[in-house]
């Protein structure tokens, strides 16, 4: 498979520090959800705190994707200052400009990618 072209590089560098902007963005206005749930029951009625428990548990999760990506895209920003962005970290094979568009954060080929998704 052919390596990216300098074209490709630009775009897919551009693409990586919006991504890595929209992350920052996204993790410092769910950092307020994330917080601890005010136990307080004269404050708040019990369906009240169980929802706001449930929204604060779905927040976590969310936060914990987004910090996993967030370390993905910096990576990746990381690899293309080293020269190693674009290489399947398993096999050292290209990886094609049609998965890194699609998902710049991507460090497996699809091959790769699908032995790992199986095997997990």
């Amino acid at each position: 498979m052919d390596s990216l072209t300098t074209k490709q590089k630009k775009k897919l560098l551009l693409t990586l520090h919006k991504l890595e902007s929209e992350l920052k963005e996204q993790l410092q206005i769910n950092k307020q959800a994330t917080e601890a749930v005010q136990l307080d029951q004269t404050a708040v009625g019990r369906v009240s705190r169980i929802d706001a428990m449930q929204q604060q548990s779905m927040a976590v999760s969310t936060r914990g994707k987004a910090l996993l990506k967030l370390k993905k895209v910096q990576a990746s920003l990381k690899a293309i200052e080293s020269g190693d962005y674009g290489l399947c970290r398993q096999c050292d094979e290209a990886i094609s400009f049609g998965r890194l568009n699609a998902q710049p954060q991507a460090n497996l080929c699809l091959i790769c990618q699908d032995k790992a998704d199986r095997h997990s």
